[in-house]
């Protein structure tokens, strides 16, 4: 049987599952990539995602496809990943898009806006909506490939050295948070701050900050802020379910095999279930740790949260007036949410507040 012919009948897991693996991509070329990661070594699961990546590609490769992963800072700055992908300076990134509402607010889309989808969400208008296809229709201008590569779920508020009681509590607040929803923040009178992960708790330290959120009780525990701020608030209204992507060069991923593009689309789908597995296990566990530190966990009120949501729909409309490539993208977004938050209504969201106060 033709190679092709048959993976696309079998399928890569019938491919692996038949021990037919090696002699098919013994034909192909060794090759050898680097990745450049926006995260540090310390964030073992975020930045780890992009090892375990690395890690299945060279097993389903029968070791021929080698992929380096680089820290954040190690071949380029945390936020120069885009642009060393697009210029083909490396072959790979791993990052959360929203880094990059800069270039335009349209990379927010593919990662977390406040009051957008849940990861589960996330991934369903990804893979089975239309996310995926538009995301990559928008990616073609910066010549890159993006494929779902992690979710954190949904992230806590942040570390305040005050407690947030009013809206007018952010007034003039120097609040470290991730990328678009800055946009938000300063619309309540902060001032937003995007700060990479490695430098988050020295700016928090020394003051320079006010207030830091990164993801929650796993790698906030891990960074320290605990130490350095004493207000735990949730929820991250802005990451209900934040993506990371992996970014490929078009040109570089267009000279791959077949083969070789489905073991990358594959260990990319392996890394993006693996992460969240992986925070859902160890987040409850770091939270009671930070509790019995004497962590104060505090809910935002509904009243910050209300002005927060009318805030983000007002940005969202503006963005759809002035900006063709967001609005394209968010007319999609906000359909499936709707429906999305329709089911849900009846279903998840019943059942885990009944879960929830259940004394189990």
């Amino acid at each position: 049987m033709e190679r092709r012919s048959f993976i696309r009948t079998t399928g890569l897991a019938g491919v692996l599952a038949a021990g037919a693996a090696p002699a098919i991509v013994q034909a192909q070329a060794n090759l050898r990539w680097r990745l450049a990661s926006s995260f540090p070594k310390a964030l073992d699961t975020i930045y780890g995602a992009a090892e375990s990546f690395a890690k299945k590609v060279s097993e389903m490769s029968g070791g021929k496809f080698q992929i380096s992963v680089h820290a954040g800072g190690e071949l380029m700055p945390p936020f120069g990943v885009v642009d060393g992908v697009q210029n083909g300076t490396v072959e790979m990134a791993h990052t959360a898009p929203y880094y990059f509402f800069g270039k335009d607010e349209t990379f927010a889309l593919a990662c977390a806006i406040p009051f957008g989808l849940n990861s589960r969400q996330m991934t369903a208008w990804m893979y089975e909506g239309n996310g995926l296809k538009l995301m990559r229709e928008f990616y073609a201008q910066y010549n890159i490939i993006s494929f779902p590569m992690g979710n954190t779920g949904a992230q806590m508020g942040g570390w305040f050295r005050k407690e947030i009681k009013t809206v007018a509590d952010y007034k003039g607040l120097k609040f470290r948070v991730g990328g678009f929803a800055g946009k938000v923040i300063e619309r309540l009178g902060g001032v937003p701050q995007n700060i990479p992960g490695g430098e988050i708790y020295q700016a928090l330290e020394k003051g320079t900050i006010d207030a830091a959120e990164w993801v929650g009780p796993y790698d906030d525990q891990k960074l320290g802020f605990n130490k350095v701020a004493p207000i735990y608030h949730y929820p991250g209204w802005w990451e209900g379910g934040p993506q990371l992507d992996l970014y490929v060069n078009t040109k570089a991923y267009e000279g791959l095999s077949s083969e070789y593009k489905a073991i990358i689309e594959a260990a990319a789908a392996y890394a993006h279930t693996e992460m969240q597995a992986k925070y859902d296990v160890r987040n409850p566990i770091a939270l009671k740790q930070l509790v019995a530190a004497r962590t104060k966990v505090v809910a935002f009120p509904k009243a910050v949260l209300d002005a927060a949501f009318k805030e983000a729909m007002a940005l969202y409309s503006e963005l759809s007036a002035k900006n063709p490539n967001w609005k394209k993208v968010y007319t999609d977004y906000a359909n499936f949410r709707r429906d999305q938050n329709l089911w849900f209504r009846f279903t998840e969201a019943q059942f885990d507040r009944y879960m929830q106060s259940a004394k189990l």
